[in-house]
């Protein structure tokens, strides 16, 4: 039969499209993948700790665009303009500029996967991420500001509206102190008492892990090294010369 006359069902044509589709994917996250193994070398700590050089900034714009490279040197930009600042305006600009900068994107449509937890360069180069990789953003630009690591935690919540699983970064001004939220879901940054459609459930910073009790408190639970997806960043970042 001529292939001009041949009838195509749309059944049959559906796996064809989504072969060719998974491929057409793969093909774009092995090249990414590539992309970020030959930026690796690119990143010595340079005196600002960020290791933005311009050898990493043209790789970047060639591989994924200007508006990933510009997204870059904002970050170096508010790196530099914050350092001096007190920590509550280091928040506030830290929040705004990751809320600003990059999109909300969940990790199937983002990754091809479930539950991912990007670098900080990952998650600006591809200008987008879920609340996990806003809060990992977030965490490590404001210790590179001088943060202490104490007083900051990674905050699993059960979110009321809508009712879901969603990650907030917490900033204790001092030990026992109520915590302030910052959040990719709103602008504000509020104390926790005044966000009571979120109930925490866990928390964790760079050294430690606590099951939460009640707003603003919890109970040490272990290492942070427990929490296996919060390692594995680490680790890619260690091998990425990433703060």
């Amino acid at each position: 039969m001529p292939v001009s006359s041949q009838r195509i069902d749309a059944s049959d044509a559906q796996p064809v499209q989504e072969s060719l589709a998974r491929r057409a994917w793969t093909s774009r996250w092995r090249l990414f993948a590539a992309t970020l193994a030959l930026l690796a070398p690119l990143l010595p700590r340079a005196a600002d700790g960020l290791g933005i050089t311009e050898s990493l900034l043209a790789q970047v714009r060639e591989a994924y665009g200007r508006r990933s490279e510009s997204i870059l040197r904002d970050w170096q930009e508010l790196v530099a303009d914050n350092r001096g600042k007190s920590d509550d305006d280091k928040l506030s600009a830290v929040n705004r500029f990751f809320n600003r900068n990059i999109r909300f994107v969940d990790d199937d449509r983002h990754w091809r996967t479930t539950d991912y937890w990007a670098t900080p360069l990952e998650t600006m180069v591809t200008r987008g991420g879920d609340c996990e990789d806003f809060v990992i953003a977030k965490y490590f630009t404001l210790r590179e500001l001088g943060v202490p690591d104490e007083r900051m935690r990674l905050t699993y919540v059960r979110a009321r509206r809508p009712n879901q699983a969603h990650m907030v970064l917490s900033y204790y001004p001092r030990p026992g102190a109520e915590p302030l939220v910052l959040d990719n879901l709103t602008g504000r940054i509020l104390p926790a008492s005044r966000r009571d459609d979120l109930t925490p459930v866990y928390s964790f910073n760079g050294s430690s892990l606590w099951m939460a009790k009640e707003r603003g408190g919890g109970r040490l639970a272990g290492s942070a090294d427990n929490v296996n997806k919060w390692r594995m960043v680490r680790e890619r970042m260690s091998r990425g010369g990433l703060p």
